[in-house]
């Protein structure tokens, strides 16, 4: 919903994005209140929803002006735009009856655009016996109703049925999502990783911060920068250190091929490339320091190897509190220094529940309980450019989290990582519980 609230706040005649409220999340209702020296536009309403990925169902609109005519056509002008809004509908009569011309009233009804161009006219269609308000008034206070794009569902009935229930999240926490971040806007992810390993008597200890910058160009396209900061420490009993360091940046791009919307629920999926660039510590410890083999030593370090492309198909599908999605990812690892961990392939599964709250109106609030499973199997690694035995890994992962959006723009999140099954070679450290904390903004 806070795609919507910023889509519309590009509007020209737009308030400040904060003074757009939606008031009824599960119906797809908002309102806001227009600069009052701009004309506005329901046609352009319309088509900056549109580009964000949602179609403007219907909208009413309560306007307070001037009653005038224009030729057999009655119309209201605002006092402060001076735009003129035409009165139309079998109950045009009934709503002005009593008031005079040049009388100061307040109208309320349907609002549409007719016509294109300089041609183009905005419409005000009255409800059936409302009567206008004869008194001074010059607020123009607009209301609208939001419905996801692909999907309006005129049966009143079956329209509240199916939109009994809260919206998605904006993303599982380590499963890749399909969904775009907000258009022209994005996120900032600050996640903090804490991550035991272990080989034998070798015990090793990873903090890691990664922080992700996204930005959507396009209700199509996204793109993002992940910069993580390791810091590795390690002990086997007579000796121990720990080195800290940059790891490989990488940049990404998704793309957005398959979008199907409807009230409370929809299907998306993506295609996401990833370029992980040899940016990071590549030093690792020594035998002096550690009496590990080399290929261990290496990784130590908070590099897997160097330049590496990254190929991701994501999927997800939400209705009523459930979302699910997964994802398909390889990396195709190159050396550094003579150094690299086996390509790898990746698949990941994501299960949502929406909690809290039962009585869903207003964004904000929202309690996800996540289950994500992760599948890792990594080939042969390299070292002095020559295979290495003993390094291959095939991974079973189940990761329980929560995810709360305190605010529609602030997600906080966590999840506890957890081996399932662990086929590793012998000269493969093993990850013993791997914990994420996070959050997320949106701007």
């Amino acid at each position: 919903m806070y795609n919507i609230q910023k889509a519309v706040s590009r509007l020209d005649y737009a308030p400040k994005l904060k003074e757009i409220e939606i008031t009824d999340i599960k119906k797809g209702l908002g309102e806001f209140t227009p600069k009052p020296d701009r004309p506005v536009s329901f046609a352009a309403l319309k088509a900056t929803l549109k580009n964000a990925g949602y179609v403007l169902d219907s909208a009413d609109i309560t306007v307070g002006g001037t009653l005038n005519k224009e030729g057999d056509a009655w119309i209201v002008i605002s006092k402060q735009s001076g735009q003129k809004f035409f009165l139309e509908g079998a109950h045009v009569q009934t709503t002005v009856s009593g008031a005079e011309i040049g009388s100061q009233i307040e109208i309320m009804g349907e609002w549409k655009t007719v016509g294109d161009g300089t041609g183009a006219r905005e419409v005000i269609t009255p409800a059936q016996k409302t009567q206008a308000l004869h008194r001074p008034g010059n607020s123009d206070v607009y209301f609208a109703r939001f419905i996801p794009a692909k999907f309006i569902d005129t049966d009143e009935s079956s329209h509240a049925a199916a939109s009994a229930e809260p919206a998605k999240p904006a993303a599982p926490i380590r499963v890749t999502s399909p969904g775009l971040t907000v258009y022209k806007g994005g996120a900032i992810t600050p996640r903090l990783y804490l991550i035991r390993q272990s080989l034998g008597m070798l015990k090793v200890n990873r903090q890691m911060i990664d922080v992700s910058v996204s930005y959507t160009p396009s209700p199509h396209l996204q793109l993002e920068a992940e910069v993580p900061i390791s810091r590795t420490s390690f002990h086997d009993g007579a000796t121990s250190g720990s080195a800290t360091g940059l790891a490989n940046i990488t940049a990404w791009a998704k793309y957005r091929f398959f979008r199907q919307v409807k009230t409370y629920g929809d299907r998306q999926a993506a295609a996401r490339f990833g370029l992980e660039l040899p940016t990071g510590k590549k030093e690792a410890p020594t035998q002096n320091q550690i009496n590990v083999p080399a290929f261990v030593r290496q990784q130590l370090t908070p590099i897997n190897g160097g330049l590496s492309p990254h190929f991701d198909l994501a999927f997800s599908q939400a209705g009523g509190r459930f979302i699910f999605g997964g994802n398909a990812e390889a990396i195709f690892r190159s050396e550094r220094d003579g150094f690299r961990l086996g390509h790898e392939q990746r698949l990941n599964t994501d299960l949502e529940y929406v909690l809290l709250p039962r009585d869903y109106k207003k964004p904000g609030g929202e309690l996800f309980v996540i289950l994500e499973t992760t599948f890792v199997h990594r080939g042969t690694g390299r070292l002095s450019s020559a295979p290495v035995a003993g390094s291959k890994v095939t991974e079973y992962y189940l990761a329980p989290g929560l995810q709360y959006a305190a605010l529609p723009r602030f997600v906080v999140e966590g999840s506890v990582q957890l081996p399932v099954v662990r086929n590793t070679g012998p000269l493969a450290l093993r990850t013993d519980v791997n914990v994420l904390l996070g959050v997320k903004y949106l701007f």
